[in-house]
């Protein structure tokens, strides 16, 4: 059985093996570390299935907007599921729930970059289609994606996403 929860403090160990297995690097991993020193703003959650981390998922802030227009709402990112635990429904669980915690919050929009055959299931769709772009150049336009969780917030809204900086060496 899946259980998905918030990060714990003895969780970071397990949580850096995932994201390393996962991506078959340590970049996404240091990005998760920074962030967690440097950013209180964070959705950590983790699932575990025997009692042992094996997805972990993060959300952190990202502001859109230019001119007077702006909002500040999360970025997924990095999903990660240990390799031998794939395609078992537990990455689309944590994301699920993860969306659940931020529209309980208030958050107004969540940004992805990422598969696009994975996360319209969860209601994301191109960025583009709402004039959002990725701050990165080079990125496909189907990869980077937003899920509107409030629209009055976001109405008007539009420009250049912005991730926090730790993200900016990974890039």
């Amino acid at each position: 059985m899946i259980e998905i929860r918030e990060e714990r403090e003895e969780d970071c160990d397990a949580i850096r093996r995932t994201n390393e297995q996962a991506f078959g690097q340590p970049a996404e991993a240091n990005i998760v570390d920074a962030l967690r020193a440097n950013c209180p703003d964070l959705l950590s959650l983790v699932a575990t299935t025997g009692g042992g981390v094996t997805g972990h998922i993060l959300f952190s802030p990202v502001v859109i907007g230019s001119g007077a227009r702006t909002a500040a709402g999360m970025g997924l990112a990095p999903m990660a599921v240990l390799p031998e635990y794939q395609r078992q429904g537990i990455g689309s669980e944590l994301v699920r729930a993860g969306v659940a915690r931020l529209r309980d919050r208030r958050c107004p929009f969540i940004v992805v970059l990422g598969h696009a055959e994975y996360y319209p299931r969860f209601g994301f769709e191109r960025a583009s289609l709402h004039a959002i772009h990725c701050q990165w150049d080079g990125i496909p336009d189907e990869a980077f994606m937003v899920l509107i969780l409030d629209s009055a917030v976001m109405a008007g809204v539009s420009g250049v996403a912005r991730f926090r900086s730790e993200f900016d060496k990974a890039v």
